[in-house]
């Protein structure tokens, strides 16, 4: 196995197994190939025998040169408890770091109890944690509530 930028022609191979590895949850149109096109410098896949078994998909912010955004990471569902979503975010954290950002923001939708489960394990905060899951509703538009998480960078 080993990690590399992503490419645009990794998409695809990813996006003809995405919903497949949301278990048939609708995740395609989530992940345009512009993510693969024009942020694959700060953004990773890992393979195996010449197969993309997780990626992420990160930049940073034209607005606040400081941080850093994941809009997605993914998976294989075989390959999952293996530490693969923590070497694509350490990979990214050293990136992002080196670059002047001390802080990483992801959002993720408040069913998602894995997403957030697994980047409160890595060390991400939820902003506005007020006893309990803070959602943010309406954040991606009319009933689309969405949990915000933080990592600050050391």
């Amino acid at each position: 196995m080993s990690i590399r930028t992503l490419k645009e022609e990794d998409y695809d191979e990813v996006i003809s197994v995405l919903d497949k590895w949301w278990g048939g949850r609708h995740m395609t149109e989530m992940l345009p190939r512009l993510f693969f096109k024009h942020f694959n410098n700060t953004s990773f896949a890992i393979q195996e025998n010449n197969k993309v078994i997780a990626f992420l998909i990160g930049f940073i912010s034209q607005t606040y040169p400081n941080k850093a955004y994941v809009h997605f990471i993914g998976v294989h569902p075989e390959y999952r408890k293996k530490g693969l979503g923590v070497q694509l975010y350490q990979t990214f954290f050293d990136l992002v770091k080196q670059r002047g950002c001390d802080t990483v923001h992801i959002v993720t939708s408040p069913d998602n109890k894995k997403s957030i489960a697994f980047h409160t394990h890595i060390g991400f905060q939820i902003e506005n944690y007020n006893e309990g899951i803070t959602v943010n509703s309406n954040y991606d538009g009319p009933g689309e509530d969405r949990v915000l998480l933080k990592k600050t960078l050391y």
